[in-house]
């Protein structure tokens, strides 16, 4: 242990026996030691378990929830924070759940990425106000006043995907989102509003469709907006835009060459899908280093921004969009 900390075994003595002369720098790399040999903290040293840090995720499917974890999960550790990755299951276990299971650990704070501390109910949200924990939201799916938000612009990633099909073509553009009362997909709902309002569309509610965030939820969606007859399809992540591109060619029809689709998020390998996906990239790396730096001043006992921080989204133009066959 004293060898994967970088220190003396005398100097690791001290630690476990809370002795001063030792700097921070060199106690976190200690007890962070400890933590990842699963050694129990010596009594001197215990109420320092604040070094964990919840990380809490809806799940490991999604390649983008795993981008997010790995980004984090580096910049804790080599700030001498150790990350405890929390994951929803199929088999019911909840962020309810975790958030109990952390507070028991006496975690020094808590990061949602994807999700949100509401979801675990109003039990859960009275432990985390009375104890003041730091927390940190990432995208969060309801709205959360009064917390720490880093949030990518969904309204305006929305407009970015229609702007660049409506510049191809496209008059009939149809949006899948995620379920209704989804934060993030109810404001790209909102940028993809505007978007037609001001060009005096008024047939683009029928052009919407709700689904879960899978594969099956964006084929079963991207079949029923087919049938609208839309020619583009703006889906709120790349695994409904993958479904999507399934369905388009169950019909019989070809990506792009009748019909154009969008991603959302840039996940791992959406540049060598079949066709290579067009799809808007969140910018994961800055946005988890805002988090992480939110949650290091929290710690210091500095108070959380009052307002949410948005990052700008980036179209990154591939092969699943085209002109529309009409136009063309």
């Amino acid at each position: 242990m004293a060898k994967f900390a970088g220190v003396s075994e005398a100097t690791v003595s001290r630690v476990l026996r809370g002795k001063p002369g030792v700097s921070q720098a060199t106690r976190d790399a200690v007890l962070t030691a400890l933590d990842v040999f699963g050694f129990a903290r010596p009594e001197p040293v215990r109420s320092e378990r604040a070094r964990l840090i919840g990380l809490v995720v809806p799940d490991l499917s999604n390649p983008i929830f795993p981008a997010f974890a790995e980004v984090i999960g580096v910049s804790l550790i080599q700030r001498g924070l150790v990350p405890v990755l929390c994951t929803r299951t199929s088999d019911g276990v909840s962020e309810a759940h975790y958030i109990e299971m952390l507070l028991a650990q006496q975690v020094g704070g808590i990061v949602f990425v994807g999700s949100s501390y509401a979801d675990a109910g109003p039990a859960a949200i009275k432990q985390l106000t009375e104890r003041k924990l730091p927390i940190v939201l990432i995208n969060a799916a309801d709205e959360n006043l009064g917390v720490a938000r880093i949030c990518v612009d969904d309204a305006g990633a929305a407009e970015q995907a229609l702007t660049h099909l409506a510049g191809l073509g496209h008059e009939k553009i149809g949006l899948i989102l995620g379920p209704v009362g989804h934060v993030p997909s109810a404001r790209k709902l909102a940028g993809f509003a505007r978007f037609w309002e001001e060009r005096g569309e008024t047939r683009w509610r029928r052009w919407v469709d709700h689904t879960v965030f899978t594969v099956e939820g964006g084929r079963g969606a991207a079949n029923r907006l087919l049938a609208a007859g839309v020619t583009g399809l703006v889906c709120a992540s790349d695994a409904l835009a993958l479904g999507a591109v399934r369905a388009v060619r169950k019909q019989g029809l070809d990506v792009p060459g009748d019909v154009s689709v969008v991603g959302f998020d840039d996940s791992t390998f959406m540049g060598v899908t079949d066709p290579p996906l067009t799809t808007v990239r969140q910018p994961v790396r800055a946005m988890a280093g805002a988090a992480v730096l939110s949650l290091l001043q929290q710690l210091e006992g500095r108070p959380a921004a009052s307002e949410e921080v948005l990052f700008d989204p980036e179209l990154i133009v591939r092969s699943t969009t085209g002109p529309c066959p009409v136009a063309a």
